[in-house]
């Protein structure tokens, strides 16, 4: 299991830019992603979890604006592949996000592990 507490995402509208039909991640997009690569290393970061996992994100937001909390998930998701918490995104089969009240500054803490619930269905059964 990796868990780790890392500063409030940008949303994903300011995690983007589009640049003469090109979209880059922008300058604040590679703040957050390498402050996430520092913590996972901090974190004596042991390599790609391989496999299903589940990812349980408990969300602190920095003031009392309104937000989507779905908003967070995107940049989150990206910078935790890119600091090698795991391959890719399509592991993640199972995603629980919940938002707390308030802090100054804000943080998420982030817990990710083997997927366990794997069913197996029978299409058309």
């Amino acid at each position: 299991m990796i868990e780790l507490t890392l500063p409030y995402p940008p949303s994903v509208n300011h995690y983007w830019r589009c640049n003469r039909g090109h979209f880059h991640i922008s300058m604040e997009g590679r703040i957050f992603r390498d402050r996430v690569w520092a913590q996972f290393q901090a974190a004596k970061g042991r390599g790609s979890l391989t496999g299903p996992l589940q990812i349980a994100i408990d969300a602190y937001p920095p003031d009392k604006r309104r937000r989507d909390l779905d908003n967070l998930l995107k940049a989150l998701c990206d910078a935790l592949q890119h600091a090698g918490c795991y391959e890719d995104d399509n592991q993640l089969w199972s995603i629980l996000i919940r938002r707390f009240q308030p802090i100054p500054h804000g943080k998420v803490v982030v817990r990710i592990s083997e997927f366990v619930g794997l069913v197996h269905l029978e299409v058309g059964a």
